[in-house]
């Protein structure tokens, strides 16, 4: 499937989105992020929401340490981002003060350029909506020199998939939406 398909999947509720999708996963729709950088936000998204059809039009011609990576993100951030989001739910300072005691050594040695780890770690975070984890990969996205722009990129990519599988899953489920 290429993504000319993909697009068509999505019924006419979702033409907003379509129209986002062809925008936001190329450079000049995704200012402060390199081609590398939006295909790999968009690869570990797509891997976090679990959307093979996404997956399989962003990952085509991807480099394999990039497939990697971005399996990696959406794993590492699916225990993190329940693990935190609790934590700030619970809002219990005995509970914060216990050592998380998981491992998690592939955000320090993700096999690609860290930036673009956290990058792909940041944009699984907005999808699973975890305050903590957002705001400590934008912090390392900021020490790497990443602009606002790019993160917003960022945020824009996780967004614009989210509802492009949304939109798929509608038309899969849904007789009058084909």
């Amino acid at each position: 499937m290429n993504f000319s398909n993909v697009i068509a999947q999505i019924p006419d509720f979702g033409r907003d989105i379509r129209v986002n999708l062809e925008s936001v996963l190329n450079e000049e729709g995704a200012p402060g992020l390199s081609e590398v950088q939006i295909r790999g936000v968009a690869l570990a998204c797509a891997y976090a929401l679990g959307s093979s059809a996404l997956i399989e039009v962003v990952r085509a011609g991807q480099d394999e340490s990039m497939v990697v990576a971005s399996q990696s993100a959406a794993t590492i951030m699916a225990m993190n981002n329940v693990y935190y989001r609790s934590q700030h739910l619970l809002d219990d300072e005995e509970l914060r003060k216990l050592p998380a005691r998981l491992r998690m050594s592939v955000i320090g040695k993700p096999g690609i350029e860290k930036v673009d780890f956290e990058l792909m770690c940041f944009a699984v975070s907005a999808l699973a909506g975890c305050g903590q984890c957002l705001t400590s990969h934008l912090a390392e996205l900021r020490k790497s020199g990443l602009s606002g722009e790019g993160a917003q990129s960022a945020l824009r990519i996780a967004s614009v998939l989210a509802a492009a599988d949304r939109a798929l899953r509608i038309a899969l489920t849904s007789p009058e939406s084909r």
